[in-house]
This record gives structure tokens, C-alpha cells and sequence, in this order.
């Protein structure tokens, strides 16, 4: 089995910024909705989930943001973390995450992990618990 055999599809589209508050007013007048503010403790970080329709944007402070194409990484929605993980490395995906991670996201947490593609992009495989 292949790690996308465990999703079901696109969750989330990271974005970093340099100034949280311009983005969300930007993402706001385009329609998107905040669906989430919370902090990462451990790196002081500040995030933000908006929504518009089926689509939703992670942005998170992050000082060395700005660049042209400054997407971070494609969030899919993991089914089974677990599997999806053990098909990952069956298939020996360079994983850049310390395995299998979890954050206190959403009501009851998230648990993911992240691989490199071809070109350095990176792929979060995420599940909400």
C-alpha cells in the first residue's frame, strides 16, 4: 500500500508569514473565514487556520517567510496515521519529521508526519484525533 492509501484527500495548505495579523485580514477580505487561532508553545509561534469553502490555509509566524512561492507544505488528511506512516517508510520516504509528531490542534489534538518530495516540497500527513 502507498501512504496516500491512507488519506482521503487535501486538509490544509501551510503559509508562512512574517506579520500573522495581515495575513488573516488578507485571507478575510478574500472570504476566508478563522476557523482556529492557537500557539505552537515551544517555538512562540502563532497560527491561524482560515477557511473558504473546502479549502483551508495554516498560517504561522515564521521570520524567514517572505519568498516567491512561500508555501511550506500540503497537509493531506490522514484515515490511519499509523499505516500511513509504515507505507512511507516501506517505501523509503525521506522523512523529515521526528517520526509520527502530535500538536494540542483542534479539540483533541492532531498527529502527523512530514516527507520530502522530489523538488523539497514538503508533505504533512495529518490525522485529527
Amino acid at each position: 500500500m502507498t501512504p496516500g492509501a491512507y488519506c482521503d484527500g487535501i486538509q490544509h495548505i501551510g503559509i508562512p508569514t512574517d506579520h500573522l495579523e495581515n495575513t488573516i485580514h488578507f485571507y478575510e477580505d478574500l472570504g476566508f473565514q478563522v476557523i482556529l487561532r492557537t500557539c505552537v508553545p515551544e517555538k512562540n509561534q502563532n497560527v491561524a487556520f482560515l477557511q473558504l469553502g473546502n479549502l483551508v490555509i495554516e498560517t504561522y509566524e515564521d521570520p524567514v517567510a517572505l519568498c516567491d512561492g512561500s508555501i511550506n507544505h500540503i497537509a493531506l488528511n490522514c484515515l490511519d496515521i499509523e499505516k500511513a506512516y509504515e507505507a512511507a517508510l516501506n517505501q523509503k520516504h525521506l522523512v523529515l519529521s521526528n517520526g509520527i509528531e502530535a500538536l494540542d490542534f483542534w479539540e483533541r489534538g492532531v498527529r502527523f508526519f512530514i516527507i520530502q518530495g522530489p523538488n523539497k516540497e514538503r508533505i504533512e500527513f495529518c490525522q485529527k484525533l
